[in-house]
């Protein structure tokens, strides 16, 4: 059924700018990108081990996921010592939060209607 069909259905908002899955960020949804930054977001900073493990990923597989993100400017990467040995942390942006914001109200949206629609 095309959106335009779907415009009269029973339950259907047809003044709805567009589905919610609209709002998600293919950056930001992915699921081991989205555990980064909503990790990232419930502390200053977060240390890379700690992703890792709490992940599951290789080592390759999170550098990877963190290049993205930091490409996209939604987190920052830092490097430093703590006593002699070498760590790495990263901080979520001010642009990360709003894309994480933005992404959890897509979510919702989502959810939302769903349920409205009886699905859940």
């Amino acid at each position: 059924m095309s959106a335009e069909n779907n415009r009269d259905a029973p339950g259907v908002d047809s003044r709805a700018a567009g589905h919610p899955t609209n709002g998600l960020s293919d950056t930001v949804h992915q699921r081991h990108r989205l555990g980064i930054l909503t990790i990232a977001a419930e502390a200053e900073r977060v240390e890379v081990a700690y992703l890792r493990d709490a992940l599951e990923l290789t080592p390759g597989n999170l550098s990877r996921h963190l290049a993205v993100l930091e490409e996209a400017n939604l987190v920052q990467i830092e490097k430093g010592y703590h006593g002699r040995r070498p760590r790495t942390w990263i901080r979520i942006t001010q642009q990360g939060q709003d894309a994480l914001a933005a992404e959890i109200n897509a979510l919702q949206e989502l959810l939302r209607r769903h349920q409205q629609l009886g699905g859940g």
